[in-house]
């Protein structure tokens, strides 16, 4: 069996769901995510590539490597021509401590290969509650919040008790012995007494992206008198 038949890309995604497919890198060899690029090429596809690390990067064709943007912080690569991010942030993408920025920044990576312009708002942690305080308006001015925080994860549910719009809460595996590797992270913002946050898994930022851009696009099928069930199209 050849590398090719190991993979079946998904180019009709996008028209069927409104999300493109992303290639999750991390358990693929090399020659599987290079067979995967040459596929795209043939097809002048775009690809958000996540979980790519430095060391595999390195290791891929540099016909490939030329073509890839790659954030060695989050670990995303981004595989052909770049979508154009403007207009107004639409998604604040908070992170509890700097050390929950590689899973915030794969968030904010996701949401510019969407071509949706979102703000990273970092270390602003309930240890020193201030400064959250003195960003909450800067917060507040996005329809969606994203919060990553490890450890006792608290800061989604206090930022959950302070904004109106939807807020998606990321886990982190970071804190120290019964943290768990985040298992105690996700399952404080499971039981969490803020109402309506949504919860995605540990670590999982792209995950926390998806789900704003699904809001985002409903609320503009509903904006536009369409039904929110819909497919997205490709204006975002």
């Amino acid at each position: 069996m050849s590398v090719a038949e190991e993979f079946t890309l998904d180019f009709g995604r996008a028209e069927r769901i409104g999300l493109e497919e992303a290639i999750f890198c991390a358990g693929k060899s090399v020659a599987q995510i290079d067979a995967i690029l040459d596929a795209a090429a043939e097809r002048d596809a775009r690809f958000l590539l996540t979980r790519l690390d430095p060391e595999t990067f390195a290791a891929l064709d540099p016909v490939h490597r030329r073509r890839l943007d790659h954030c060695p912080v989050s670990r995303t690569a981004v595989f052909g021509e770049a979508r154009p991010v403007t207009g107004e942030p639409r998604v604040a993408v908070v992170a509890a401590g700097t050390s929950d920025v590689p899973v915030a920044r794969e968030a904010l990576r996701t949401l510019a290969y969407a071509g949706v312009p979102a703000t990273l708002i970092a270390d602003v942690g309930v240890a020193g509650l201030w400064r959250l305080t003195r960003r909450i308006e800067e917060i507040r001015a996005h329809p969606v919040t994203i919060v990553a925080a490890g450890m006792d994860a608290a800061l989604p549910s206090v930022v959950g008790g302070l904004v109106a719009g939807p807020v998606i809460a990321v886990p982190t595996s970071v804190g120290y012995g019964v943290a768990a590797g985040g298992r105690a992270a996700l399952d404080a913002v499971l039981a969490s007494c803020a109402p309506g946050i949504t919860v995605v898994n540990i670590d999982n930022g792209y995950g926390a992206a998806c789900a704003a851009l699904r809001l985002l696009e409903a609320a503009r099928r509903l904006a536009a008198g369409a039904s929110p069930g819909g497919t997205g199209g490709s204006d975002r």
